[in-house]
């Protein structure tokens, strides 16, 4: 007799799905809950921002139309302000790994974290591709990584009372172990010079908690790991400056070594390609496949600029287009000063 197979989740149901949770990903949510579509977003690291949050998180941004200048920080804060009132479903530390046409002419979404998503229309804002953090190249820590080896995590509650290295020499690595201090039992920052780069106050206060004893500072680049029996991760091989090795025992491994862009699996998905970009009908952002639109720098076309204003105008048209074929007719033009139903959308008085 066979035994009774356990039935999958049923796929989540979406109007429609945005990949990619950079500013022009944030916009194409906001322009989508305008026309009163209802959005999940999907994105490859643990919180949104995209480029902005992860490159250029505190450099002013001067070209954003009505906002002198702002950080990169202060501008994604105030797209998700924006969009706050349409409530996204997030799916973050997560890629689209694949996708596919169905019958009724929706798409049915598959993340890495298993997620799977069944939409009737998909907006690719993925930029020059998922940003993903670079991993550790060593024998063996492949198998650790989501347990006791984490790659940018959003926070640091799993240093609570262990044994933690973070390795990195920016300013989230500097960040986390001033944040791990006060938590784990111990705090080693390890990098391959002693030389940070964060702001001021940060290197201030990392010189004073080394000082203190709460934070030591090792030299030298990862070579190996030490496991026990169990496979648990016991301390990390290092190779020293003058060429010596040396164990460095954990429990914990939080990893910053910044972060790498790939188109990756958006290759594969049978939308026509212009020197590895998609192409688009910039009417209305349309790709070669009917309800699948591409926003911001992952597409290309005669003219294109990778400005973020003009992403921005790239999620509005393609937003509109959207709604239009859901409608099956062309829909009048509505304004936020005036219209009682977008108001109600947003959720203000008149």
């Amino acid at each position: 007799m066979q035994a009774p197979t356990t039935a999958s989740p049923a796929p989540a149901q979406a109007d429609a799905v945005v990949i990619g949770a950079g500013p022009v990903g944030l916009f194409q949510v906001f322009q989508l809950g305008l026309q009163g579509i209802a959005a999940h977003l999907v994105d490859a690291l643990p919180h949104v921002g995209g480029q902005c949050a992860e490159l250029y998180p505190d450099k002013p941004i001067y070209d954003i139309p009505g906002v002198p200048v702002c950080s990169g920080r202060e501008l994604v804060a105030l797209l998700q302000r924006q969009m706050a009132p349409f409530a996204p479903s997030c799916h973050l530390g997560q890629q689209v790994e694949t996708l596919a046409a169905q019958y009724d002419g929706r798409f049915l979404l598959q993340t890495t974290a298993g997620t799977q998503l069944l939409a009737k229309s998909v907006f690719i804002a993925a930029g020059v591709g998922a940003f993903v953090p670079r991993t550790i190249k060593v024998d063996g820590i492949a198998a650790l990584a989501g347990s006791q080896v984490l790659y940018h995590p959003a926070g640091v509650g799993a240093a609570q009372g262990r044994h933690v290295v973070v390795h990195g020499g920016d300013e989230a690595a500097v960040q986390a172990a001033i944040a791990c201090a006060p938590l784990a039992a111990s705090v080693t920052l390890l990098h391959r010079r002693d030389v940070f780069q964060a702001a001021p106050a940060l290197l201030a206060e990392l010189q004073a908690l080394r000082e203190g004893g709460r934070i030591r500072v090792a030299i030298g680049q990862i070579t190996g790991v030490q496991a026990a029996p169990d496979g648990r991760l016991q301390a990390l091989v290092l190779q020293l400056p003058d060429g010596a090795q040396q164990h460095l025992p954990l429990d914990l491994l939080l990893a910053y070594l910044g972060i790498s862009p790939r188109l990756g699996l958006i290759a594969d998905w049978g939308l026509a390609m212009e020197r590895k970009q998609i192409a688009v009908d910039t009417a209305t952002f349309a790709t070669s496949v009917p309800g699948i639109y591409a926003v911001g720098d992952v597409n290309g076309y005669p003219g294109k600029r990778k400005l973020i204003l003009c992403g921005f105008h790239e999620a509005t048209l393609a937003a509109f287009a959207e709604a239009e074929r859901q409608a099956g007719h062309k829909l009048p033009l509505e304004y936020t000063t005036s219209s009682e139903r977008l108001h109600a959308r947003l959720g203000v008085s008149a």
